[in-house]
C-alpha cells in the first residue's frame, strides 16, 4: 500500500503532548497519528453501524399492528387460560 505524506497545523500544547505520547510509546509521530485515526474511523463506524441498528427497531407499531397485537393477546389468553 503506498504511503502518502501530508502536513498538518497543531496547537503548540496539542503538539507537545503528541511529542510525549510517541516518545513514551516508542513509536513516531506518524505512526501514533495513523494509530489515532484508525480508531476514529472504528469508532465512527460502529456509531454508524449502532445508529441504523436504533432506526431498524425505532419504527412503533401502526394504529392498526397495535389493533392486530391485542387481538391476538386476547386470542392467546383464551387459548391457554385454564393450561397453566
Amino acid at each position: 500500500m503506498a504511503h502518502i505524506k501530508t502536513a498538518i497545523s497543531l496547537r503548540e500544547d496539542l503538539f507537545e503532548q503528541v511529542e510525549t505520547l510517541a516518545s513514551e510509546m516508542k513509536i513516531s509521530r506518524s505512526r501514533l497519528f495513523v494509530l489515532a485515526l484508525e480508531e476514529f474511523f472504528q469508532r465512527h463506524q460502529s456509531q454508524q453501524l449502532l445508529e441504523r441498528i436504533n432506526a431498524a427497531y425505532d419504527d412503533a407499531p401502526d394504529p392498526s399492528e397495535q389493533v392486530l397485537r391485542r387481538r391476538m393477546r386476547r386470542q392467546h389468553r383464551q387459548i391457554v387460560e385454564g393450561e397453566w
